[in-house]
C-alpha cells in the first residue's frame, strides 16, 4: 500500500514533467505556474523514493554477494555493508512516511508576530522587548524581512505590546511552535534587593492571511480615527491618523498608530485583523478535531507555559519537549536554530505516531 502510493505519485510527477515541456502549456502562464508549483511540491518525495529504491537494490545485491562469497574477510565486509544499508533504508522509510503526511497549508505563509507583556509589570514589558529583539535577530540571520505594524512602548524601553509582520521563505513552518507563554526568571533592573523575579510574556504566531483566505465584508467593520499618542499619553501627531478597526461579528479590535498616514495605519490594521480572523478559524478547526479525537498534536493552546528563560543560570528550557540549553545569551541574539529544529523534529515524530 505504502509503495503503491509512492509509485502513483512518481507517475504523477513524470506526467507533470511532460506537461511542463508542452509548448501549449508554456503559452498559458497561469496553468504553467500552477503545474510548476505542483511539480515542485512532489519533487522532495520523488527524490527520496528514488533513493529508497536505489538503496533497496544495493541491499539486495549485497545480500546476494554474501550468499555467494566464500572468503570470510569479504563476507565480514558484506555484513557491515548490509547493516549500513538497512539503517539507511529505515531512515528513508521514516522520511517518506513524513513526506506523505498531509501538508500544513500555512507552512509557506508569512507571519504576524504578536508579543504582549503578561504578569510582572514593567519587567514583563522589558522582557517583551528582549523577545522582540531575539526574533528580529533571527529574521536577520535567515534573511527574512521584518516590519513593525504596531507597538505600545513604555518609558523604560519595554513594550506592553508589539506586532510585526515577518516575510520570507517558509516563515510559518519555522516559527509556528513559538506561540505560547514565555516565562523569564531574572533580577529586574528595577529591583534594588537583587531578588529574582518571575514574569511572563505571551507570543502569538499567526499565518498572514490573504484576501482569498479570509473574506471581510466592509459592512462588518467599524473604523474609528483618533490622534495617536506615545508613552504617558502625550500626543505624537497633530492629525487624526491613528486607526481603530472593530470587526463587529467577532468583536475583534485592532489599533494601529505607528504611521503618520491614516491610510497606511488602516492597511496595517487590516493586515493584522485578517491574520487574527484566520487564526480564529484555525483554532475552531483544531477544537473540532480535538473533540473528535482526544489527543491532538500541537493544539496551539497559548494559555500554557511553553518555555522558561533563566538568566542567573544562563538556561533556556522548553517544557513541551524537555529540552534544556545552557547558552541563553546566544539564543537571545537570535541563534534559535537548534531549538527550532528540535521542536520541528518532535512534532514531526508525534505526527507520524498519529498517522
Amino acid at each position: 500500500m505504502f509503495l503503491d502510493r509512492l509509485e502513483n505519485l512518481e507517475r504523477q510527477y513524470l506526467d507533470l514533467e511532460n506537461r511542463l515541456a508542452d509548448p501549449e502549456v508554456l503559452r498559458q502562464q497561469e496553468e504553467y505556474l500552477r503545474l510548476s508549483k505542483e511539480h515542485a511540491e512532489l519533487a522532495p518525495l520523488v527524490q527520496a523514493f528514488r533513493r529508497y529504491r536505489q538503496v533497496q537494490k544495493e541491499l539486495a545485491d549485497s545480500q546476494s554477494l554474501l550468499k555467494e562469497e566464500t572468503d570470510e574477510e569479504l563476507k565480514a565486509l558484506a555484513r557491515e555493508e548490509i547493516q549500513s544499508l538497512k539503517e539507511q533504508l529505515a531512515a528513508l522509510e521514516e522520511e517518506l512516511k513524513f513526506l506523505l503526511l498531509p501538508k500544513d497549508p500555512n507552512d509557506e505563509k508569512n507571519v504576524i508576530l504578536e508579543i504582549r507583556a503578561g504578569t510582572g509589570g514593567e519587567e514583563a514589558c522589558l522582557f517583551a522587548a528582549d523577545l522582540f529583539r531575539m526574533y528580529s535577530r533571527l529574521a536577520e540571520r535567515r534573511g527574512w524581512k521584518l516590519e513593525v505594524l504596531s507597538h505600545s512602548p513604555t518609558g523604560l524601553g519595554g513594550f506592553k505590546e508589539i506586532i510585526a509582520a515577518i516575510s520570507g521563505d517558509r516563515v510559518y513552518s519555522q516559527l509556528k511552535y513559538e506561540s505560547g507563554t514565555h516565562r523569564v526568571q531574572r533580577v529586574p533592573e528595577t529591583e534594588s534587593q537583587g531578588r529574582i523575579h518571575t514574569s511572563a510574556v505571551t507570543v502569538a504566531i499567526l499565518p498572514e492571511a490573504e484576501e482569498v483566505d479570509v473574506q471581510i465584508n466592509p459592512e462588518d467593520l467599524r473604523i474609528d480615527v483618533f490622534r495617536s499618542s506615545g508613552p504617558g499619553g502625550q500626543s505624537v501627531n497633530t492629525t487624526d491618523s491613528a486607526v481603530r478597526i472593530t470587526h463587529l461579528p467577532t468583536g475583534l479590535v485592532v489599533t494601529c498608530q505607528d504611521e503618520k498616514s491614516q491610510h497606511k495605519n488602516k492597511a496595517k490594521a487590516l493586515k493584522v485583523l485578517r491574520a487574527r480572523l484566520l487564526d480564529a478559524k484555525m483554532q475552531e478547526q483544531q477544537a473540532q478535531i480535538a473533540r473528535e479525537r482526544k489527543s491532538q498534536v500541537g493544539s496551539g493552546d497559548r494559555s500554557e507555559r511553553i518555555r522558561t528563560y533563566n538568566f542567573p543560570q544562563g538556561r533556556l528550557t522548553d517544557h513541551r519537549i524537555g529540552l534544556t540549553l545552557y547558552r541563553l545569551a546566544d539564543i537571545l541574539e537570535g541563534d534559535l536554530d537548534e531549538l527550532l529544529q528540535a521542536l520541528i523534529t518532535h512534532y514531526r515524530t508525534e505526527a507520524l505516531k498519529q498517522a
